[in-house]
């Protein structure tokens, strides 16, 4: 086998190898935005506001 067979092809494994954790990083930053995305809407969800003062909505008129 040729020297700069051997030297094209360690060079081209380490292109593919450079390539693929570079990959691999942008996949694992797309999930983390994911998982933040996900958390933030729970806890949008979750949250409870409300508009009114807080004297309304106590006491139930039984008579009306």
């Amino acid at each position: 086998m040729d020297t700069s067979a051997i030297a094209s092809l360690a060079i081209e494994m380490a292109t593919i190898r450079t390539e693929q954790a570079a990959q691999l990083a942008v996949l694992k930053k797309a999930m983390e935005l994911q998982g933040q995305g996900a958390i933030q809407l729970l806890m949008a969800a979750t949250q409870q506001s409300y508009n009114n003062p807080p004297h309304l909505g106590n006491q139930i008129d039984t008579f009306a």
